[in-house]
């Protein structure tokens, strides 16, 4: 595959006796938006968390952009925005002091942080609340802060892991839209265990289930003969 920024190369983790990713390998190009789809338990997390480096496999690689994450993390990670599922925020900060925060740890010019904490102000939807304490926040308006941290240093890949858990129904619709407009120009990971986000926002899917990859495909391919996503969902997690 051309342009490849996300390859997964036989990653496995054993947790003790127990083994929550065995043997998954697959490459995502420039551009795509793919959804890492299976049930609770299913390995997504940990999965997403070899690929950001967070944890050593127990065997396989991983690389972004062509760097492998175990022996180039510091490379490897700067290519990457990773939002972990609930993701921890500095409640006491506002969004403004928070970005700026993240944007002095990461070594981003001043000039430029501002810069790009003006462009994400805009695109995250946060001008009402750029100075409001992060505790005072909705989980919505909090998701956007957190993605807003994690594209503060232009990443070419995002690492999303289920951006839209615990929202209700307008903030789901707020969140996908973003991840929409990201999607022309970032090349997207996308862990979910919702159907309606596969068919909203991502043209490809890989269904991961007990820890191996099951399919992995277009959303029409993934239909197969199914009526619908929820029976395509309910014959690969079949016993």
């Amino acid at each position: 595959m051309a342009d490849v920024m996300i390859k997964a190369d036989g990653l496995t983790k054993h947790f003790g006796p127990l083994a929550a990713v065995q043997d998954v390998s697959f490459e995502i190009a420039r551009g795509q938006v793919v959804a890492f789809l299976g049930p609770n338990g299913a390995g997504k997390s940990t999965a997403m968390r070899l690929l950001t480096g967070f944890i050593a496999p127990t065997h396989g690689r991983a690389e972004i952009a062509g760097i492998d994450v175990a022996t180039r993390r510091l490379e490897a990670v700067a290519k990457i925005g990773y939002l972990p599922e609930n993701g921890p925020l500095y409640a006491d900060m506002t969004p403004l002091a928070l970005l700026r925060f993240f944007g002095g740890a990461r070594g981003l010019e001043p000039e430029r942080l501002a810069r790009r904490i003006a462009k994400l102000t805009k695109l995250c939807d946060l001008t009402g609340v750029m100075e409001k304490p992060i505790a005072k926040l909705s989980k919505g308006y909090r998701q956007r802060v957190g993605m807003a941290q994690a594209l503060l240093h232009e990443p070419e890949v995002l690492i999303l892991d289920e951006p839209t858990v615990g929202l209700d129904p307008n903030q789901i619709r707020e969140v996908r839209g973003l991840i929409r407009e990201l999607g022309k120009t970032n090349t997207i990971l996308l862990s979910t265990h919702i159907l309606q986000e596969v068919e909203a926002v991502a043209d490809r899917v890989i269904f991961i289930h007990e820890g191996r990859i099951a399919f992995d495909g277009t959303i029409s391919e993934f239909r197969k003969d199914s009526a619908s996503l929820d029976e395509r969902f309910r014959q690969l997690t079949a016993a």
